[in-house]
C-alpha cells in the first residue's frame, strides 16, 4: 500500500509493513516527532495539544496511539473525539493549547488515515517546521517522561457544538435571515463527522434538512472526493425532495460542494467566488487562492474594487499570502472557503453560513445565481515523463516561450492568456508534469491542454 511523509504530515494506509504504511508503530513515531518538536520549541512548561478525528473506521485506534504518545512525553491532551479539521483548528486557541492534531486523509478513501498537524494559532505548520518534524522521526531518538511527569487526557464532548456557535457569532452570518427563506436542504455528508454538524449548523438557522449518509461509521458510501461523478445519488435526490438545493462535504468538513435546485453542480471552484462575492458586498478588500483555482474569483475582486492574489497550491501558502496582502476572504478552488474573521483554515461550516445568508439576502435560487458569474471550464491532465528527463528545462523553455504573457513561476509555470490559462505543476514525487487549464468552453479548454502536451512533447523529443 502507501505511507507519503510530506510537511504536511504523515499519511498512509493502514495495515500492512511498518515503514511501508500507517501501522501503529509509525503512528507513535510521527506522534512522538511532533510532541518533540513542540517540546523544543516553546518555553512553556508544561505543554498542550488539541486532537480530534473524522468518522474513520481507524480512527479511533489511531487516535489513542496518538494521545497517549503525547501523554508519555509529558504533554496534556484535549480529547475532542469525533469532529472536523476546522473545528479542531478552532480549538487549540479557545483552549490555550501549544498546538492540534486532526487525525483525517480528507478526501482519501477509508483504508487511509492520517496526522494533520498545527501550530498554537490552530494553522498547519510551515515547510521548514514540517521538514523538522520529519528529521526528528527520522532520527527515532526520543525522551519519554517518567511516571510522575506523564501528560493527562482531559475529553470535551461538544467542541462541534462549540464550533457552531462560534460561525452562527459572525457577523455576516444571519441565522433569522436565513430561518425567513425557509430553505430545504438535502445533505451528503458521506458517513463521516460532516454528516452531524452541517445538519445541526443548518437546523440551528431554520433550515429544513434531508440526511443522506449522515451516519458516523466511516463507511463511506461513494468516493469522498465530492466530484460531480460520485454525487449521482444527492443530485437525483435534491429533486426528488424538491429541495431549494444540496450541501456536500468530505470526511473531514474543509471542502464545500452545491448542487442546485435542478440537481446540477453549482461547481467547486464557485463555492469560494459565491462566498468572496457577499463578504467583498459588505467589506471590500483583497482576496487570494491558489494558481490552479479559477479566475472567476478575480473577476469579483475586481468588481468589487479589490485586488487578486495568486499563491503556490498548498493551504498553508494561501494562509500566508492571505496574511501578506490583508486578504478579507480566500481560499482553494476544491470549495475551500478560508475566512480570516473566523480563522485562517478551510471551514464548511463557515462557508455554509456565509453562501445560505447570501442567498436568503438575493432571495433567488441557487441556479440563478450561478448564472452571475462567468461561466469558466477546466481541463485537468499530467504527462508522465521518465526519471532522466529535466522537468525544470521543460518549464523554463515554456517560461522563454511565452514569456510576451503574463507569467507567473511562484509554482511551476502559470501563463495568462487574454481569455484562458495554463498552470504547468512539476510532482515532488514522481516524473509528472500536471497540466491544468481554463477558458470559456470545455472544448478550448481541453484544445489548450492538447496543445500544451504536444509542446512539451516536442521540448522532449
Amino acid at each position: 500500500m502507501s505511507l507519503i511523509k510530506s510537511i504536511s504530515g504523515i499519511r498512509g494506509t493502514i495495515g500492512g509493513k511498518t515503514g511501508d504504511n500507517l501501522t501503529p508503530i509509525d503512528t507513535v513515531k510521527f506522534a512522538a516527532a511532533y510532541g518533540t518538536w513542540l517540546k523544543n520549541n516553546s518555553e512553556n512548561e508544561k505543554l498542550k495539544v488539541v486532537v480530534g478525528r473524522d468518522a474513520r473506521i481507524s480512527g479511533k485506534m489511531v487516535q489513542d496511539l496518538t494521545m497517549n504518545t503525547l501523554t508519555g512525553l509529558g504533554i496534556d491532551v484535549i480529547d475532542i473525539d469525533l469532529s472536523t479539521t476546522p473545528t479542531v483548528e478552532i480549538a487549540v486557541p479557545l483552549e490555550n493549547a501549544d498546538g492540534g492534531i486532526i487525525l483525517t486523509a480528507s478526501h482519501n478513501p477509508k483504508q487511509w488515515n492520517a496526522l494533520k498537524l498545527l501550530n498554537s494559532k490552530g494553522e498547519f505548520l510551515d515547510g521548514a517546521e514540517g521538514a523538522k518534524i520529519l528529521e526528528y522521526a527520522e532520527q527515532d531518538n526520543f525522551d519519554f517522561s517518567e511516571v510522575d511527569d506523564l501528560g493527562m487526557i482531559t475529553r470535551i464532548d461538544n467542541y462541534m457544538d462549540i464550533h457552531i456557535e462560534e460561525v452562527l457569532k459572525l457577523k455576516l452570518v444571519d441565522a433569522e435571515k436565513i430561518r425567513k427563506a425557509g430553505f430545504k436542504v438535502v445533505v451528503d455528508g458521506v458517513n463521516s463527522s460532516g454528516g452531524i454538524v452541517i445538519p445541526d449548523l443548518l437546523k440551528k438557522m431554520g433550515v429544513e434538512v434531508v440526511e443522506l449518509y449522515c451516519e458516523p461509521n466511516g463507511h463511506f458510501p461513494h468516493n469522498p472526493e465530492p466530484l460531480k461523478e460520485h454525487l449521482t445519488d444527492i443530485c437525483e435526490l435534491v429533486k426528488k425532495e424538491k429541495a431549494d438545493f444540496g450541501i456536500v462535504v468530505d470526511p473531514d468538513v474543509d471542502r464545500l460542494a452545491f448542487i442546485d435546485e435542478h440537481g446540477e453542480m453549482f461547481g467547486e471552484e464557485y463555492t469560494l467566488v459565491a462566498c468572496a462575492d457577499y463578504v467583498l458586498s459588505k467589506t471590500p478588500g483583497n482576496t487570494v487562492s491558489n494558481l490552479s483555482s479559477s479566475r472567476a474569483l478575480s473577476d469579483v475582486t475586481k468588481k468589487h474594487g479589490g485586488e487578486y492574489n495568486a499563491s503556490a497550491v498548498g493551504e498553508v501558502n494561501v494562509v500566508q499570502l492571505m496574511k501578506d496582502s490583508n486578504a478579507v476572504i480566500g481560499g482553494e478552488g476544491n470549495g475551500g472557503i478560508i475566512y480570516p474573521e473566523s480563522h485562517y483554515g478551510r471551514d464548511s461550516l463557515v462557508g455554509v453560513g456565509l453562501f445560505l445568508t447570501y442567498l436568503a439576502e438575493k432571495n433567488i435560487s441557487v441556479s440563478e445565481l450561478r448564472k452571475k458569474y462567468t461561466a469558466y471550464y477546466m481541463s485537468k491532465n499530467k504527462i508522465q515523463l521518465t526519471p532522466e528527463i529535466d522537468v525544470d528545462g521543460i518549464l523554463k523553455a515554456m517560461e522563454e516561450k511565452y514569456k510576451d504573457e503574463q507569467i507567473s513561476t511562484v509554482d511551476g509555470v502559470k501563463i495568462d492568456f487574454p481569455e484562458n490559462w495554463v498552470h504547468l505543476r512539476k510532482s515532488n514525487t514522481e516524473p509528472i508534469i500536471r497540466i491544468y487549464t481554463e477558458a470559456k468552453s470545455q472544448e478550448k479548454a481541453d484544445e489548450l491542454a492538447e496543445n500544451m502536451i504536444k509542446e512539451i512533447k516536442k521540448i522532449i523529443a
